[in-house]
């Protein structure tokens, strides 16, 4: 008798991650100059797809954030080629923007900071660096929203899709960015081993 044993998380390398995160985006940007916001939403909610399945092939897992996007992406998308209305499709980076915003800053609120359970383990920081880092992330993404509100209110389509494609991803890498001197300063340390005792040895 044989047991299945569960599949394991990997790691997937930060460039390729960024590759799956920006490819919809890209598509989304050539599909509106190639035929339009409703062939580009068409475009855009199949790459996303694509994506999320290449993210689960390649790291066994799918963060809480992309599968929250990708959700709405798809909610969204079919709204704005079902109706043939494009107001759907320009207000789903508020909408993703500020609940994740609202979501952040409330979880703070009830001393719950979220953002631990975003990044999975990725980091260990003390209870102050996650309060400091939740609060400063929190904030961004009600800026965003206000900021997609801003783009597509008062410019073209056009315009919207080139903000959404080459303004809103490299936005959010560089406030990361931004935010390496906080963890650095906040990260747990691992315990110094005792007077004699060996480090673990690395799995070969």
């Amino acid at each position: 008798m044989t047991h299945d044993v569960p599949a394991r998380a990997r790691t997937m390398s930060p460039g390729l991650k960024i590759a799956l995160e920006l490819g919809p985006l890209v598509l989304f940007f050539a599909g509106n100059s190639y035929g339009g916001i409703y062939f580009a939403t068409g475009l855009f909610m199949v790459a996303t797809v694509v994506a999320l399945g290449a993210m689960w092939v390649l790291a066994r897992r799918i963060a809480v954030m992309p599968l929250i996007s990708a959700l709405v992406v798809m909610v969204f998308g079919t709204l704005t080629l079902v109706l043939q209305d494009d107001h759907f499709i320009k207000l789903k980076p508020t909408l993703v923007n500020a609940l994740f915003g609202v979501a952040l800053l409330g979880g703070l609120a009830l001393r719950k900071p979220l953002l631990p359970y975003v990044f999975d383990g990725m980091m260990r920081l003390t209870a102050q660096g996650w309060r400091i880092l939740t609060l400063r992330w929190g904030v961004f993404f009600l800026v965003m929203a206000v900021l997609n509100e801003i783009v597509w209110r008062n410019f073209s389509t056009d315009t919207w899709v080139s903000f959404k494609t080459f303004g809103y991803l490299p936005l959010t890498f560089l406030f990361a960015f931004a935010q390496a001197p906080l963890m650095a300063r906040y990260e747990l340390k691992d315990p110094e081993p005792a007077a004699g005792a060996t480090a673990p040895e690395a799995p070969r």
